[in-house]
């Protein structure tokens, strides 16, 4: 059974699946706010359920190129931009979208490719309006830092998302014109099989909930 629902509603059905034993494919970002996403990986833990996050980008081939070539390079900072135009309307301009903006809704992504490609984000620094333009510094295990700049505010013509990584070996830059139409067939596909084999996904809502975890600091700061 499939829901298209708002974060905050996700988090109440996800639970109530997991307890009742079912596998759960999760949107992103993992509830709405921090302690909804605590409920629900906490809900699924326990469960002991097959969970898959949908960071659509990561199943794709071309960000899992990327994301090899990255590991050659002995990575030391990088840098990601996701610039939309969602606030001026269209089929995703949703209400929670448009109440929450940026950090929420595109910010799964960039962290999250930013993490698996420099290390695990262990703090994170925020400046900007997630109704406008959000800037975010973020440092990783081993001593790594990147920037990632959000935005649903534009207009236009805009230049596709991308992540750009440096490294003493090189540099490495994905560019979403680049991806293909094959991320959601292979999501879908390694969620079945994870299902069949009952072995958790490496994007499991555990992972889900350490990403928004980043994300619930970031908000923290920029409503102090």
């Amino acid at each position: 059974m499939a829901f298209s629902v708002p974060p905050d509603v996700q988090a109440d059905l996800a639970a109530r699946a997991a307890r009742a034993g079912k596998a759960v494919l999760l949107e992103k970002p993992l509830a709405m706010d921090l302690d909804g996403a605590r409920r629900v990986a906490g809900a699924i833990a326990e469960a002991g359920v097959v969970s898959q996050m949908v960071f659509t980008l990561r199943y794709s081939r071309a960000a899992r190129d990327f994301l090899g070539r990255v590991a050659d390079l002995d990575p030391f900072g990088g840098y990601g931009s996701f610039i939309s135009s969602v606030l001026s309307g269209g089929p995703f301009a949703t209400p929670w979208r448009l109440e929450k903006g940026a950090l929420l809704d595109l910010g799964p992504h960039i962290v999250d490719l930013l993490d698996a490609s420099l290390g695990r984000v262990v703090g994170v620094r925020a400046q900007g309006d997630p109704l406008g333009w959000l800037g975010l510094t973020l440092e990783h295990e081993g001593g790594a830092v990147s920037q990632a700049s959000v935005s649903m505010a534009g207009t236009g013509e805009l230049p596709p998302a991308r992540v750009e990584v440096y490294g003493r070996k090189g540099h490495a830059v994905l560019d979403w014109s680049q991806l293909g139409d094959d991320a959601f067939a292979t999501m879908v596909a390694e969620f079945a099989a994870a299902v069949r084999g009952g072995q958790a996904p490496q994007l499991d809502a555990a992972h889900g909930l350490r990403i928004q975890e980043v994300l619930a600091a970031a908000d923290a700061q920029l409503t102090e």
